[in-house]
């Protein structure tokens, strides 16, 4: 999965991963590299934006996430950022979006994550498509996480 490129549409996807780091003037989100080593107990965000040039309505975001990783947050259950309302379910292996209404304009979707074992992993892919209109989807490039101990 973490070989796996970009793909768009007249919606986009892009997934960008963060590491909280805690500073004397509090808490800063430096981008994960491609290189960039994690160690168990990290605090991961995951930045998911979504652009679309069309209202849409149905959309289905699929979040995978490498086993590592566990949500800070368990319960699945209807939220609101960023000007969206969508449903969140939390699964073992991923977080997936359903969102009823998608309107024109650009969403950015954050959630934390906890680094829990350490090895090699691939984190997967966002994908993003509409349920009734399968030819808007859109997929992110995977990411490839090296957590030491």
């Amino acid at each position: 999965m973490d070989k796996v490129e970009s793909h768009n549409s007249p919606l986009t996807i892009n997934k960008q991963m963060f590491i909280e780091k805690l500073t004397k003037n509090g808490p800063v989100l430096d981008e994960m590299s491609p290189n960039h080593s994690l160690v168990t107990g990290d605090k991961v965000y995951v930045r998911v934006t979504i652009t679309t040039d069309r209202n849409m309505e149905y959309v289905h975001l699929k979040d995978m996430r490498a086993t590592t990783f566990e949500p800070v947050s368990q319960l699945s259950g209807y939220t609101f950022s960023d000007g969206l309302w969508y449903y969140k379910n939390i699964t073992d292996t991923s977080t997936e979006l359903f969102i009823r209404y998608l309107h024109k304009g650009t969403y950015v979707i954050e959630y934390p994550l906890f680094v829990t074992q350490s090895g090699d992993f691939t984190n997967g892919i966002a994908t993003i498509q509409s349920m009734y209109a399968p030819e808007f989807g859109a997929n992110s490039s995977g990411i490839r996480v090296s957590v030491g101990k």
